[in-house]
């Protein structure tokens, strides 16, 4: 795999999972164009890449990301050039992959810290973690389609009570509002998350995952008829296909399913 200077990338499960770490400790991974860029760079490599089934996002140290670098701020400020590599111009969004992207957010998370997270497909979270959307308290705006993300996970409300007042709260509190799937001691967070990653990569289908991850984003603007007519399209191809026919053998047998499509190649018109 690729070196990178913010970024250590590792492989687990035999392969099938990669652990991005952020890697930045000694800022407490405080974000910065650099990281962002290789992070862009990393997330469109490894969904090109077949032999890893999911990718588990977190940061090295004691910390996940505690926001902007702020000592650092001058390439932010370029919100709609191409200079900054997280405008939605050339962000690469976990949602946009092929695969799950699970957050294992260890310690801290602040601003983009949070926020990016949010935009992966799971979560699990330090109990004892100190979240915040502080934008507000910075003078600036919550980002990255967090005011569509944030309400669908929590609801309008709990949503516009973290927004706009930017307050601390604890990765317990997260876990509880439903922000995250679960809140553990901080020594349990990786591990929870590549055990989801290994179930997945051991027992699913390649290409049913992908489908099913893109029909649940971009669920967030369709209807239910719309959703419904989507997976009747997708159904109707997908049952006449190979792994189709390799799952329910597998079942039949007990045995592990040895699934043949690749999200890659496979993948029809895939928008």
């Amino acid at each position: 795999m690729k070196s990178y200077e913010a970024l250590i990338l590792e492989r687990a499960d035999e392969g099938r999972t990669c652990i991005v770490r952020l890697n930045r400790p000694e800022r407490r991974n405080a974000w910065s164009p650099q990281m962002a860029g290789e992070l862009n760079d990393a997330l469109a490599r490894l969904d090109r890449d077949d032999s890893v089934r999911v990718i588990v996002l977190t940061g090295a140290g004691s910390t996940f990301c505690v926001g902007a670098d702020l000592s650092d701020a001058g390439p932010f400020a370029d919100r709609e050039g191409g200079s900054d590599p997280t405008s939605w111009r050339t962000l690469v969004p976990p949602w946009s992959l092929r695969k799950p992207v699970v957050a294992a957010i260890n310690g801290h998370a602040v601003g983009v810290g949070i926020t990016y997270p949010l935009m992966c497909d799971l979560r699990f979270v330090a109990e004892d973690a100190k979240l915040a959307f502080a934008f507000v308290r910075r003078g600036v705006l919550p980002e990255l389609a967090s005011h569509t993300i944030l309400p669908r996970l929590v609801g309008l409300e709990r949503a516009a009570e973290l927004l706009l007042s930017g307050r601390t709260f604890s990765g317990r509190e997260a876990a509880e509002m439903g922000l995250a799937h679960r809140a553990l001691p901080a020594g349990e967070v990786l591990d929870a998350a590549l055990a989801w990653a290994a179930e997945v990569g051991r027992n699913t289908a390649p290409v049913s995952v992908a489908l099913s991850k893109r029909l649940l984003w971009k669920g967030l603007a369709a209807s239910p008829f719309e959703t419904l007519r989507a997976e009747q399209d997708w159904m109707g191809w997908i049952c006449n296909q190979i792994d189709a026919a390799e799952g329910a053998a597998a079942f039949v047998e007990r045995r592990e399913p040895q699934f043949r499509l690749s999200p890659t190649r496979d993948l029809p018109d895939w928008p």
